[in-house]
């Protein structure tokens, strides 16, 4: 664990220049809200679904940049379900098997009990034509006012090295706001829980297979998820005890969001520019798979939505990736 006696500490054993570059930091989180600006006039934001069942409505948008991979941004609202519900249920490793099944097995490799940050190794299962994938993951939850702001990105982690198989994702950014919002029943009650996501990440795999499964399978996904997130807050009623890694979930970082923008705008938004240049000059790649969530895509292609034919062409392609 990080910042234990008995497992050490990689933040503690790093430098601070290290811990800068390798564990989550603010600079991700404020990545985060930048990409999450509606009206941010250099992004243009593709409507892709707008969906609503009896518990839950779905947006979602792609933005898809000159260079680097398809950015996707979904604005979810749960009924009935409170923030800290949803915060534990994205970041509960040992429960989310039972609703993903990409996910073949994962391991904790450290965590802060300081800072509540974590690195998480996860192997996920992938169509028959390619590899299995495997993931090296930092993440880190933040706090303002009703606000969680949730990171989790591929980090680099020497103590595990590469290896042919499976193949490692690492270029991977997944992160969220959850907050209170007001049920659609028109009670006036805060008791819906609005989860606005950005995701982007490469696997290695064309750009125009990811995009048809992207659509094919996105929908399918989320309904997997919302009921992943209903049979968790079943089994909480049941089971009061909650899994480390839920725990964990628990141990944020409170920010002064007001403070902070009255006191070190300037300096803020000098810091998010460069942090985002950084980003865009790192995602330069010649094909990329984006997946929502790190789901839809796979349902997609799992599910058989995709034609045979560009599954075998895709397959020849990737044989050897």
């Amino acid at each position: 664990m990080l910042g234990s006696e008995r497992n050490g500490s990689l933040i503690c054993r790093a430098s601070e220049t290290v811990r800068e570059q390798e564990i989550v930091t603010e600079n991700d989180q404020e990545h985060l809200l930048q990409l999450l600006e509606v009206g941010n006039a250099t992004r243009e934001w593709q409507s892709m679904m707008d969906k609503t069942t009896p518990n839950m409505t779905y947006q979602a948008w792609r933005h898809e940049p000159e260079t680097g991979p398809v950015v996707y941004r979904s604005r979810t609202i749960f009924e009935d379900a409170s923030p800290d519900i949803v915060r534990d249920f994205f970041w509960d490793d040992e429960f989310r098997p039972k609703w993903d099944f990409m996910l073949a097995n994962f391991k904790t490799l450290d965590d802060d009990t300081r800072t509540g940050t974590m690195i998480v190794h996860w192997r996920k299962k992938f169509p028959f034509f390619c590899s299995d994938r495997e993931y090296i993951i930092g993440r880190r939850i933040w706090e303002s006012g009703n606000k969680y702001y949730c990171v989790t990105k591929g980090v680099p982690y020497p103590a595990l090295p590469k290896r042919d198989k499976p193949r490692r994702v690492e270029l991977y950014f997944s992160s969220w706001v959850i907050r209170a919002v007001e049920s659609r029943k028109g009670d006036g009650q805060s008791s819906a829980c609005e989860v606005s996501l950005v995701h982007y990440e490469d696997m290695g795999i064309p750009k125009d297979v990811a995009k048809l499964g992207v659509r094919h399978g996105m929908w399918g996904a989320v309904k997997k998820l919302n009921s992943g997130l209903r049979a968790y807050q079943t089994a909480r009623k049941s089971d009061s005890s909650l899994s480390r890694i839920a725990q964990m979930a628990r141990i944020t970082t409170v920010l002064n969001m007001d403070s902070t923008e009255s006191s070190t705008e300037d300096e803020d938004r000098s810091r998010a520019m460069g942090y985002a240049r950084r980003q865009r000059d790192n995602l330069r790649m010649d094909w990329k798979w984006v997946v929502v969530g790190g789901v839809a895509l796979a349902c997609g292609l799992h599910t058989g939505v995709i034609g045979k034919a560009l599954l075998a062409g895709a397959g020849q392609r990737l044989a050897r990736r």
